[in-house]
């Protein structure tokens, strides 16, 4: 009786690992990197109706300072007020005739809308 069970037990395990078993548990999601290869480059136009707090970039050119870390933001839509903090100019020196592309949060307040930046690239 003693060999026929563990006859038994020996097929079941046999049958088992051939059987191509997959257990049912969920995957771990990925955690961060490379997702795409295009940027959402949105307008002046369109940060207008954005609300707060957004991520964005747009792209254009800096045309003025307005005051301490403000600038004239301008595209082929309009001009939006920009702050740029100093360490987001990264060493690059910016004028009105250089492209550029703006990463940053909308910043939509009561009565206007900036953009408050995070990194300054030029094109």
């Amino acid at each position: 009786m003693k060999k026929f069970s563990l006859a038994v037990i020996g097929l079941l395990c046999a049958s088992a690992a051939n059987a191509d078993f997959q257990p049912n548990m969920q995957q771990p999601s990925p955690i961060g990197g490379f997702v795409g290869g295009t940027e959402s480059i949105v307008t002046v136009s369109q940060v207008k109706e954005m609300r707060d707090d957004v991520p964005v970039i747009v792209k254009g050119n800096i045309v003025q300072r307005m005051g301490d870390e403000k600038y004239l933001f301008e595209d082929s839509t309009g001009s939006i007020t920009v702050e740029i903090d100093k360490k987001d100019w990264r060493g690059q020196t910016i004028t009105p005739s250089d492209q550029v592309k703006l990463y940053g949060e909308v910043d939509a307040g009561w009565f206007s809308t900036e953009i408050d930046v995070d990194y300054v690239e030029k094109l």
